[in-house]
């Protein structure tokens, strides 16, 4: 997995939207995709390239259409590279605060 890849393409608002869409439907359309947004179906398309190029995105031809799904294995690549193991630590220090506390309140 490319994380470069994945922030660059995590890093714009309008990308971020197209995977929020494709999260509440899988499966869509350009055309689908396009409705109701301030984009130009050009951007849109452009969007869906770097995000496909990012892994976060699969395409699928059924018949005439082409259809878009998420793909969400590098975003959990990412979370449990940086969030995860920073979330261990924080837990282990609450963990160790709860235990000398209840130690400190026992005596």
């Amino acid at each position: 997995m490319n994380d470069d890849a994945v922030f660059k393409a995590l890093a714009d608002a309008s990308r971020r939207q197209l995977l929020d869409r494709l999260y509440e439907r899988n499966g869509q359309t350009l055309s689908a995709l396009c409705e109701d947004l301030e984009m130009t179906r050009q951007a849109v398309a452009k969007h869906l390239a770097i995000l496909e190029e990012a892994n976060l995105v699969s395409a699928e031809k059924q018949g005439r259409e082409k259809l878009h799904f998420i793909n969400a294995v590098p975003i959990n690549g990412i979370a449990e590279r940086w969030i995860n193991k920073f979330e261990r630590r924080h837990l282990s220090a609450l963990s160790a605060l709860k235990k000398a506390l209840e130690d400190e309140g026992g005596q």
